[in-house]
C-alpha cells in the first residue's frame, strides 16, 4: 500500500506529508523501492538502467553520474555497468535494483529483503547505507527473514504472520518481553499463532 501498489480499503498514507492518493506523484518521488523479485528491464544494459531511473525520478545530470559512479564503486559493479543485465547473476540484478532506487536520494527506502543474494562486502554496505540514512532522519522500511540482521540494525520492528501484524515495537520494547533474542520471541509468538 505505501508503494500504491495496492489501494487502501480506509485510512490515507502520507509519504514526507505527500498524500499518496491525491498527490501520488509528489508522493512517489519521496521514496526508494526495491522489490524483491528484481522487476528490472533485462534488455538494457546496468548503465541505461540506471539513466532511466534517474531520468524517471527528475535527478540532474552532474548528479546522476556523482551518484552512480559512488554507487557502482560501493558495490563493486563498475566494470558491469556496461553489460546487459540479463547476463547478471541474482546479487548483481539486486545491486542494480537498489542503486537504482537510491540515485534521486529518497527520503524513504522501502526494500523488499534487500540484502537476498548480496555478496558479504556488499550487504555490509547497503547495511551501513541504510543505518547512515536513518541516521540523518529518513526512514528504512524493510522486510526480512535475517532476524539477526533486524535485531541489529531496527529501531522499531513489526512481526508479521501469515499477513497478521501480531506485534510491534522498539528492541528495547521486545526484549523487555522476556526472550533473550528476536528470533526467540518470533518462535513463541508464531507458534502460539498455530495452536489457535
Amino acid at each position: 500500500m505505501i508503494t500504491g501498489i495496492l489501494t487502501p480499503d480506509y485510512g490515507h498514507i502520507s509519504i514526507n506529508g505527500r498524500d499518496l492518493l491525491n498527490d501520488t506523484i509528489n508522493a512517489k518521488l519521496e521514496m526508494g523501492y526495491v522489490p524483491d523479485n528484481h522487476a528490472i528491464y533485462e534488455k538494457l544494459k546496468g548503465i541505461e538502467y540506471l539513466n532511466f531511473m534517474a531520468d524517471m525520478y527528475g535527478v540532474d545530470n552532474i548528479k546522476r553520474q556523482e551518484r552512480i559512479i559512488h554507487f557502482l564503486k560501493m558495490f563493486n559493479m563498475t566494470n558491469a555497468a556496461n553489460d546487459i543485465i540479463k547476463s547478471y547473476s541474482h546479487g548483481m540484478k539486486q545491486k542494480i535494483c537498489v542503486i537504482g532506487a537510491l540515485l534521486h536520494e529518497p527520503k524513504l527506502w522501502i526494500l523488499d529483503e534487500p540484502l537476498t543474494g548480496l555478496d558479504p562486502q556488499s550487504s555490509f554496505m547497503l547495511k551501513q547505507q541504510m543505518r547512515e540514512h536513518c541516521d540523518k532522519g529518513n526512514t528504512v522500511f524493510f522486510s526480512s527473514h535475517v532476524l539477526e540482521v533486524v535485531e541489529k540494525l531496527c529501531d522499531r520492528i513489526a512481526i508479521i504472520d501469515k499477513g497478521r501484524l501480531i506485534d510491534v515495537g522498539t528492541i528495547e520494547q521486545i526484549k523487555s518481553r522476556g526472550d533473550d533474542s528476536l528470533e526467540q520471541y518470533f518462535l513463541k509468538l508464531t507458534a502460539q499463532g498455530e495452536s489457535v
